[in-house]
Formats: C-alpha cells, structure tokens, sequence
C-alpha cells in the first residue's frame, strides 16, 4: 500500500551525504577503503574533564529525571560566563538563554516558530543545506541571496534593500562561513544589525565555527541593539568536540527565547541532565583548551593545502573554520566532476561545493576532521593518479 507524503516533504530530498556514505560504504565492501574528508564531524574527543562529568553524573541515582524544557540552571549560568568571558558580551542566563539539544534542531525550532505559508526568508547560497530544508519544511519560502568570492562571500546589503522584502521575516546568516571559511568584520555586523531594524527582519546568526582557527572569537551579540532584532545559535560540536552529545544554544531577548520555547517545549522532553553538567564543564575550560585544538587544526590545514595544490585547486589562506574551501582548475565542469574523479581514481573523498547553492559549483571542500597520518596517505593516493587539468 502506498501512503502519500506529506506536501512538506515532497521537495525535501535526503540529505546529500547520507546518501554518499551509502555509497562510500559500498566502495568500502569492494575493498576501496576511501579515506572520507567530506563531513566536519570532529575525530578528537572532548577534554577528559568533560567525560568525567559527565559519567560522575550518570552514575548519580537522581539525575535521569525529564528535565526542564529551559534547561538546568547551572548549564544557563555557564552559557553566560562563556558569552561574557570569550565574547564579552552580557547575557541573562535566566530569560536570555536557552540550551538545545544540537543547534541544527534549534534551526528548525526558529523557523517553525516564525514562517509559515507566504513568508519568506532569506538564505545564504552557499550556505549550509539546513536553513533551505528548515524553511521549506516550515512552510515558507526561501529566498537565496547570493555570496562572492570577490565581495569576500558577504551578502550585499544594499542590493538585498531594493529587493521585495515585504514577505521576509528571518535571514540566516552564518560567520565564520560555512563553507567558504569566509569570517566577518565588526564592521559588517553593524551593518547586518541595522539592515534587520531597517527593515523589520529577525537575524538569525549560526555561530558554530568562531573558535576554530580564528585570532579571536566573535559574536552577532557583541553589536549594541543585536538583541532587538537577532537571535544567535551556538554549539558545543565544534569548540569542544561534542557532535554526537546533541548540545548547543541560543541566546537571544527574552521575548524570543519565550516564543521559541512554545515550539521547543512540544519537541523534546528536556535533555538528559549528566549531558548538562558535561557541557557546564565543557564551557569552564580555558583558552589553553582551544590554542590545543587549534594547533592540531593549523597542522591539518598545512596538509589539506598541499593535497589542494595537487588537484590545482585555489584557495584563500586567510579562510577560518573547520574546512578549506578551494575553487576548482577551470577544466572542471563543477566540483562534482572533480569529486568524484577524485573518489574513483584515488579513494578520497572530497565534498563537491555545489551542495551548498548553485554559487558553489566551481568548489571543493576539505575537512580537517581527520589525522594528519589519514590526510598524508590521501596525498600519496592522489600523487600515485597524478590529477592533470584537461585541456
């Protein structure tokens, strides 16, 4: 018996890598053994520390309870330490703060909480495949607005006001990039502040990646009046190697965080508490944590490059972030072609730019999720094809 899907999901495809690991999984059962630098699911673990708590915890009679569906004070409280400490910036943990289980779930609570049919939002092309699935799911229609390498992959501001902007209600904004490695100015976060107030659009700024090879973390939040008009996710998967622990926040007006939590509250029962108390930990550590984490990124970045270089790809140097973004040589009808010759010849996989909007097709993405001792055979693999650009 066939039973319809429902309108939402009817333009809703699998996400694209769950659909190439199948196939990498099968290139694996014929011996391959495709070394994966797709996905930026990070391979260190958390600071031991973290662990601990989190087992100390699990191990108490009295902690596996639902719980509060604003969650523990105690992770609130540290979520605001940490903003004041890195960002210095002032949050209230009590009505300002809201943790979530994983911030891409948060993605989906923000738009279901604000579109619905006939609204519009804006988004970034590229830009992580998320935000266009959350929209659609919600109802809304996306509206991509388009990044260039030549504009340093920041949205145009200005050409964005002459647009029709009378159905817009959010713009997904995401710095550092993902996937260009593109970071922002304060400058452009004025700017972006004063864009959504112009116009009466809520900003809504995904913040994972500030930690990671950056000179200094930075937060949509640090603009005076931000919390008028933008929200702000954040995450524990990349700044403390917590992926797979499903933790990450929001911050925004109490107002905000009131109306997403009426979304929230009827998604989730809370989250486990020893996870809580594993991230407070996570959130205490201090810089010496991530100048550690960094080094070892710097240390992969230097050999991603060099893998780069033997494809005859370009790339900026100054890019931040968990991957390097690098366009493809000009023989190259799109950054699948050169994926897939990359994944059949050599058994490396490498992300083709184009899954993240159309303005990605001529680029490659590289993750630095894996050691240097797996990114050097991936080398040698490649030198052994010997890549050479078509004629």
């Amino acid at each position: 018996m066939s039973i319809a899907l429902a309108k939402r999901l009817q333009h809703t495809e699998e996400y694209y890598f769950s659909i190439k690991l199948k196939e990498i999984e099968e290139l694996n059962k014929a011996g391959k053994k495709v070394i994966n630098l797709g996905i930026g699911s990070p391979d260190l673990p958390p600071h031991p520390s973290v662990i601990e708590t989190l087992n100390q915890y699990a191990s108490l009679p009295n902690t596996h309870a639902y719980q509060s569906y604003r969650g523990a004070a105690a992770l609130r409280e540290a979520i605001a330490a940490w903003y004041q400490r890195f960002y210095g910036v002032d949050v209230d943990p009590d009505t300002e703060v809201l943790p979530l289980i994983g911030s891409k779930e948060g993605i989906m609570h923000i738009c279901m909480t604000y579109l619905q049919e006939g609204d519009e939002a804006l988004i970034p092309n590229p830009g992580y495949p998320t935000y266009s699935s959350a929209v659609r799911l919600s109802g809304a229609t996306g509206v991509p607005y388009t990044l260039k390498e030549e504009h340093d992959w920041l949205p145009d501001l200005k050409a964005l006001a002459r647009q029709d902007l009378s159905k817009v209600k959010l713009m997904w904004v995401n710095y550092p990039h993902m996937p260009t490695g593109a970071a922002a100015s304060e400058a452009f976060f004025n700017e972006l502040v004063q864009f959504g107030k112009d116009h009466q659009i809520l900003i809504c700024h995904d913040n994972p990646y500030s930690f990671i090879l950056t000179e200094k973390p930075s937060s949509l939040m640090q603009v005076a009046g931000a919390k008028d008009i933008a929200i702000e996710l954040n995450s524990f998967s990349k700044s403390s190697n917590m992926a797979g622990w499903r933790v990450g926040m929001l911050i925004g007006a109490s107002t905000r965080v009131n109306e997403i939590l009426r979304f929230k509250s009827n998604m989730d029962s809370g989250m486990f508490l020893p996870l809580q108390m594993a991230a407070v930990k996570a959130l205490e550590l201090d810089q010496s944590w991530y100048d550690e984490l960094n080094s070892i990124y710097q240390a992969r970045r230097e050999k991603v490059y060099r893998l780069l270089d033997l494809l005859h790809c370009t790339y900026d140097n100054k890019q931040v972030g968990l991957f390097v973004w690098a366009k493809i040589p000009p023989s190259y009808n799109n950054g699948y072609e050169l994926s897939d010759e990359v994944l059949y010849k050599a058994s490396v996989f490498i992300t083709p730019g184009g899954i993240f909007g159309t303005a990605g097709d001529g680029y490659v993405r590289v993750s630095l999720c894996t050691t240097e001792a797996l990114l050097s055979d991936a080398i040698e693999r490649i030198e052994a094809v010997t890549f050479t650009p078509k004629i």
